[in-house]
């Protein structure tokens, strides 16, 4: 269901009934990671996080790790930092 270096591959999923009566499966997200940072990277209004994450993380799906860095929990929390917390390390 989710790709090895995803947030979520190691986290519980639960099936839950809807209102409608079907069956859904959720996933249990995890909470944010502290990581050491290797610096800080100045966002501009036009830079996209998976271009961010290819380029200081060599992982361009891994922007969730910038998200993790950050406390931040979806990519959209982000958008109006000024600066993004770049977790050191490279590559997950």
């Amino acid at each position: 269901m989710f790709t090895p270096d995803s947030r979520y591959i190691s986290q519980p999923v639960r099936t839950v009934t809807l209102p409608d009566g079907s069956l859904g499966s959720i996933v249990i997200p995890p909470l944010p990671r502290q990581v050491p940072l290797a610096g800080y990277y100045p966002r501009t209004g036009s830079d996209r996080l998976d271009l961010v994450a290819a380029k200081y993380l060599n992982a361009p799906a891994g922007f969730w790790r910038l998200c993790d860095a950050n406390n931040a929990m979806v990519a959209g929390a982000l958008a109006a930092r000024p600066l993004i917390g770049v977790p050191a390390g490279g590559a997950a």
